[in-house]
Parts: structure tokens; sequence; C-alpha cells
């Protein structure tokens, strides 16, 4: 076994290296206070049960890919993420979502940083 049963899952924001900023928690620091209190709590909750959530909480996307689904009035908030390494949730991106299908921009934005995160492994260990 590479890690023993009892080692907690970690959470972890996507950087974006050339801004030097984290588009997820960017998106969280916007929210209302009880918007921004409910999705920390999904995260929480999220990485108590070690990444994997039944629908409606969590839902799988594409490959690794899978989204968090935090609904807040009419307000529809997703995060994109994937399990990483050493029992690491890495937060990839977030969005609004607005319509009944997830716009094809939002996953290929999920897509491309899971391969940033993938290419700079170091930064996430």
């Amino acid at each position: 076994m590479i890690y023993s049963e009892d080692t907690e899952y970690g959470v972890k924001f996507y950087q974006d290296i050339k801004k030097n900023r984290s588009p997820v928690l960017d998106y969280i620091e916007q929210l209302s206070d009880k918007e921004k209190a409910k999705v920390l709590k999904y995260i929480e909750f999220l990485r108590t049960q070690k990444g994997y959530l039944e629908e409606p909480y969590s839902r799988h996307i594409k490959g690794k890919i899978r989204e968090l689904r935090i609904d807040f009035g009419r307000n529809r908030h997703r995060i994109f993420y994937f399990i990483f390494i050493k029992k690491t949730i890495i937060l990839l991106h977030a969005f609004l979502k607005k319509g009944q299908k997830i716009p094809a921009v939002e996953i290929r934005k999920a897509e491309e940083n899971c391969l940033e995160v993938l290419k700079n492994q170091k930064i996430y260990e």
C-alpha cells in the first residue's frame, strides 16, 4: 500500500502559474457570504467523503473529472475537480451554470487545467 488508510484527504486549488492566481478561489471570493459558506461546506463534505459523492452532490463529467454541484436559490454553482496522488482533491475550475447543459467551453477549461496540474505535479504534492 502506498499510504495508510487513515490518511486524510486534502483539497488543493488549481494554480494558474502564468497569472499566479487560483481561478476557483477567485470565483469563491466573489460570492455572497452565505453562498461562500455553502460552497466551502460542500468542499469540506467532499474532502471528508474522500472525493466521492453521489448525485445530486457530485457527478462524473469526463475522464477523471467530476463536478461538485452546489445550488443556492436559483444559482447553480459548479466546481470541476479530480482526485490526484496522495489523496489530494484538486479543484480545477468553477462557474455559474445557467442552462440545462454544461457548456463545452467550461469542460474544456477544466481539462486544460487538469493537464497543467499533471505537467506541474510538484506544485500539488
